[in-house]
């Protein structure tokens, strides 16, 4: 036994466990960071502390998926030099290479993963290969933002120490292995070849996570009823791969909720629609009750504008005081959800009224997909339809979308002057609004109304504070969202000097919202729930409390304008229709709520949770029939909207090619 255990063998394995063990203290060290790091307040009951040591052991658990994956391999290799009595230097070194390389990856990720879960209350996941296409973008937005530099530093130490550990040790081991023994015996080689399939057994099993039928699944982590500490014990890693390779599955490139026959028809009793043959069985003629009145129309898609920062929805501090001033004076819509949680959501929703499917970018395509919606309706109506962006024109893919279905000009970084430039994500919101002005008095001095859509970016990491604006708050985070509204503010007085300003009706609402106060479940309302305001003269100021979804605005808007139409998509107009509830999605996640109910729903673990939100604070219940409906009602019109999608049946008329 002896021998054994100075065999060049044991040094070997010796040398794989340690950098084993210390791998997994590494991602246990990232995990304390996230749970220091990350403003969320842990419930104070009496066994929050078994909790916490819960999620951290089941952190470990994954982690250790993860690090034997990355054994796998140097084990074996190990195990047949060993078996060869044959371990010299550069094996040692390879291997310490092998390491270093991998482990680089892995805590990048993972370091990434605290600014990305502080931001969007979810483990990082392959959402995030959407940013790659845009690698100066990515990387401004990452260096340039302050609050990211920790985990920059965190991960960067880690990477640097781990190289350094796993080169030292790789060294220590061959010198300790060069005092084994010259050769060894057959019982030797023969108890190595155990050993070394037992450890390779225990690897197996270790990249497996359990002993069951399948595999370890995201689902292991969720073991109590508290949103955030379910997920620290997700090793990122593990996340980010499943999720990509999720994303190659059928199952999930094509949405699968229910049949789809079954999920059509329930769509059509839902939305009371017949359909029109040769369009969709969703369409139908709108006409409209009015005349039109052809006034311009203003959207301003503020970026990451959660409802609950404004005071009108319960804020308690005054960050945005222009808004919440109009608020009184202004039709809007109080229980208005996101379709999902990134700014192409938003745009894709809100104007062209199909919801989003899960983290999809429905504008991406190398054939730009076509759809028909409110700048295509307008369009046909005489409308100038005009585009203003802070960014770069072909970040997810707005400029080849937005000319192919609808917009007659765009604007972004490449047009305005370079020393306007505040980041890697363009100009400051008040330039752009700055920059829209004359462009918008020139549009309406031709006599033809105009559509202008402006998507601010100011509050988005890295947030940019301008000299001459001076916030009242300390927090950056609270800053930025007081200069987010300054800059609307300063545009609409501006504006309100136009000869325009009169016939205009103006928009506000977020694009998505972002995380305000603490979590309160698995998808924080405060990323879906925003402002929805409609501003003008002529507009009869109403709070409207019914709730409804981006997809719902185009059409409520065409019936202020008095636009008659072919309506070929999910929306419903919030005046004289009425939602029985909302649905919305968050990447991984789908949701439907009502009044005192909040069904959330995960495709890729088959997992349910139920809340109950008729009291002040949510809280988990049992599944009943008040949730069959939700689900029922949000699967009908996801899963119409994938076979809509998926049939290119997104036009508002027949396609020329289909007519002959």
């Amino acid at each position: 036994m002896h021998k054994f255990k100075t065999s060049r063998f044991a040094w070997a394995v010796g040398y794989l466990l340690t950098l084993h063990v210390a791998a997994l203290v590494i991602f246990t060290l990232f995990r304390v960071a996230l749970f220091l790091l990350t403003s969320y307040e842990i419930p104070a009951e009496s066994n929050s502390i078994s909790l916490i040591a819960t999620a951290f052991v089941k952190g470990l658990w994954f982690d250790n998926v993860i690090a034997c994956y990355i054994l796998a391999l140097p084990l074996v290799v190990m195990w047949i030099a060993g078996l060869c009595n044959y371990t010299p230097r550069w094996l040692y070194r390879t291997t310490a290479a092998w390491y270093t390389l991998f482990y680089a990856v892995a805590f990048t990720f993972t370091a990434a993963n605290i600014p990305y879960f502080e931001y969007f209350f979810k483990i990082i996941n392959s959402s995030i290969f959407n940013w790659f296409s845009y690698v100066g973008t990515t990387a401004g937005m990452i260096f340039g933002e302050s609050s990211y530099h920790l985990p920059i530093l965190l991960g960067s130490l880690a990477i640097l120490g781990w190289g350094a550990l796993a080169f030292y040790l790789a060294k220590r081991f061959w010198q300790k292995s060069l005092t084994a023994h010259a050769a060894i015996s057959w019982l030797r080689r023969a108890i190595i070849l155990v050993v070394g399939a037992l450890l390779a057994g225990l690897c197996m099993l270790g990249i497996r996570g359990r002993m069951g039928y399948n595999p370890i699944k995201i689902s292991q982590a969720y073991f109590c009823e508290d949103p955030f500490l379910n997920q620290i014990g997700v090793n990122p890693v593990f996340n980010l791969l499943t999720s990509a390779l999720d994303d190659r599955r059928k199952e999930n490139k094509q949405l699968e909720l229910l049949d789809e026959e079954q999920a059509l028809a329930h769509a059509q009793t839902l939305l009371g629609r017949k359909g029109i043959e040769g369009i969709s069985p969703l369409a139908r003629e709108v006409e409209a009750s009015t005349a039109p009145n052809r006034k311009h129309v203003v959207v301003i898609f503020m970026e990451s504008m959660s409802a609950h920062l404004l005071q009108a929805y319960g804020q308690e501090k005054a960050l945005t005081p222009y808004l919440d001033s109009i608020y009184h004076h202004s039709l809007t819509f109080d229980r208005i959800y996101s379709a999902g949680i990134h700014t192409n959501h938003g745009l894709f929703s809100t104007l062209y009224s199909f919801p989003t499917i899960m983290k999809r970018n429905a504008m991406k395509g190398s054939v730009v997909p076509q759809y028909s919606g409110l700048p295509t309706t307008l369009q046909r109506e005489g409308y100038r339809n005009l585009f203003f962006m802070t960014h770069e024109s072909q970040y997810d893919n707005m400029n080849a979308f937005f000319r192919t279905n609808g917009f007659d000009e765009i604007y972004a970084e490449e047009d305005y002057p370079k020393e306007k430039i505040a980041n890697h994500f363009g100009v400051a919101d008040d330039y752009l609004y700055e920059y829209a002005l004359p462009i918008l008095s020139d549009r309406a001095a031709s006599g033809n109304p105009f559509f202008a859509v402006l998507l601010s970016i100011s509050n988005h990491p890295p947030y940019v504070i301008p000299p001459y604006f001076k916030p009242r708050s300390e927090r950056i985070e609270d800053q930025i969202v007081e200069f987010a509204d300054w800059s609307i503010a300063q545009f609409m007085a501006k504006a309100a000097k136009e000869p325009w300003f009169e016939d205009t009706i103006f928009l506000f609402l977020g694009d998505h919202g972002k995380l305000v106060g603490t979590p309160e479940c698995e998808m924080p309302q405060s990323y879906n729930h925003i402002p929805l305001i409609i501003h003008g003269e002529g507009i009869t100021p109403m709070h409207h409390t019914s709730f409804g979804g981006q997809i719902d605005i185009a059409p409520t808007l065409l019936h202020l304008l008095g636009i008659s139409y072919t309506q070929n998509n999910f929306g419903v107009n919030l005046l004289n229709e009425e939602r029985p509830c909302t649905f919305y999605t968050a990447d991984n996640l789908i949701a439907a709520r009502d009044e005192a109910h909040l069904y959330i729903y995960s495709p890729e673990t088959g997992q349910e949770f139920c809340y109950d939100t008729s009291a002040e604070k949510i809280r988990l219940t049992e599944f009943d029939a008040d949730f069959e409906a939700l689900k029922s009602y949000c699967f009908a019109m996801l899963q119409s909207t994938e076979w809509m999608v998926r049939n290119k049946l997104t036009l508002d008329y027949i396609p020329e090619k289909e007519r002959r």
